[in-house]
């Protein structure tokens, strides 16, 4: 592994930085602390940073003359979850926790800012440092842009630290590589009675169980097996005791796609599959179907960049995607302009890749890997702007 030496130096600030986000968490747009925190460390810097873009984002230039600028994203918001790892740094905000390593992600972005603002060296460009707020589930991306967070940039990049892959892979690929991220609820209106009695009732539990098997063949015969796609009951609520026939019931659940004409294909058969359940059994039933996240789709050019920054970082295990049916805001940067969005190695224990997932209470990454995707950024740069 290739180490940038300036990356190196600065070694202890980028684990001091990860740590203090890590003891104090924020959720979509409560970031006040955390974005403070970045504008102090970016003004150290020298640099003029822009607070409240996209409410709680900020953003900071760094310039070196004409030529192409460069956006850098890092996502800065927590999970409403307790945490449970037993680290000494771990979350002192009750009920809030870095689950998803983008505490790590703003580390290695001020990691990055702090050595490229001490360059000297001959660059054509300019780099804007996002970072960005409520990327769990909110959409910060959105808001963030219409601030004009990308006015006159010309490519993005951003990293996902991914406890997936172990130290010295990054996940790089052209085209799809997180899924659309949608999400549904159902209601469903029947006639309940007594649970000894079902004539002349409508049972939601009956239709329910046919309704969740309908929406399986969704997946398994009419998208093609080789495009992935998923779709997923999360929630059941209904009843009320052993022996009577519920009348309500609700589900709730999301659906996955990598593609746009799978996306709207699920979304189409799911109100087909509700109307034709809804008459078979005689229930009234209501689909409310929310657009999430788009797809991330990488594009071309930018990818060859980063594969080619990565690689002089870890060689050949620079090409190793792991692809995930999860989502990403990073994807409306991407509809936008030209970028690409990778994932560097991060899983504490090399051996048990699924020790500690995203997103789980006891989650933590080696911090080794901070060093390399500040690496990459560097490499990065230094391949756009030298001239």
């Amino acid at each position: 592994m290739n180490i940038r030496k300036e990356i190196l130096q600065i070694e202890n600030s980028i684990i001091n930085w990860r740590r203090d986000f890590h003891q104090y968490p924020e959720l979509a747009f409560q970031e006040h602390r955390t974005s403070n925190t970045i504008a102090q460390e970016l003004k150290l810097m020298g640099l003029n940073p822009k607070l409240n873009v996209g409410k709680t984002g900020v953003t900071a230039d760094l310039k070196f003359g004409s030529g192409p600028v460069i956006g850098i994203r890092a996502d800065m918001d927590a999970l409403p979850m307790q945490e449970t790892s037993g680290l000494e740094f771990s979350s002192k905000n009750n009920g809030v926790m870095h689950a998803c390593g983008h505490d790590g992600h703003m580390a290695m972005l001020l990691g990055a800012a702090k050595v490229l603002s001490n360059y000297d060296k001959t660059y054509n460009g300019t780099i804007r440092f996002i970072f960005q707020p409520a990327e769990e589930g909110e959409g910060g991306a959105r808001y963030m842009i219409a601030d004009g967070c990308l006015d006159g940039v010309d490519e993005i990049y951003g990293i996902h630290l991914w406890n997936y892959q172990p130290i010295g892979e990054v996940g790089v690929k052209d085209g799809p590589v997180l899924a659309a991220a949608d999400m549904f609820d159902i209601k469903i209106k029947g006639v309940g009675g007594h649970g000894a009695a079902p004539q002349g009732t409508v049972d939601t539990i009956v239709v329910s169980s046919h309704l969740i098997q309908a929406l399986q063949t969704i997946v398994s015969r009419n998208t093609n097996p080789l495009e992935s796609t998923v779709i997923s009951i999360g929630k059941i609520n209904g009843g009320n005791n052993f022996n009577i026939i519920a009348d309500e019931l609700s589900l709730s659940g999301t659906a996955r796609a990598y593609t746009e004409k799978n996306r709207n294909l699920i979304k189409n058969r799911m109100q087909e599959i509700v109307n034709g359940i809804s008459k078979t059994y005689g229930a009234e039933i209501c689909l409310d179907y929310k657009d999430g996240y788009p797809p991330t789709i990488n594009h071309e050019e930018p990818t060859r960049k980063v594969l080619q920054a990565a690689s002089r970082v870890v060689g050949e295990n620079a090409s190793t995607p792991y692809l995930s049916m999860g989502g990403e805001d990073f994807a409306y940067y991407l509809e936008k302009i030209p970028g690409c969005f990778f994932f560097v190695g991060s899983a504490p224990n090399k051996k048990r890749l699924f020790e500690t997932p995203h997103h789980c209470s006891h989650f933590n990454i080696d911090e080794k890997s901070l060093l390399i995707g500040s690496s990459i950024y560097l490499n990065l740069v230094d391949d756009i702007m030298i001239d």
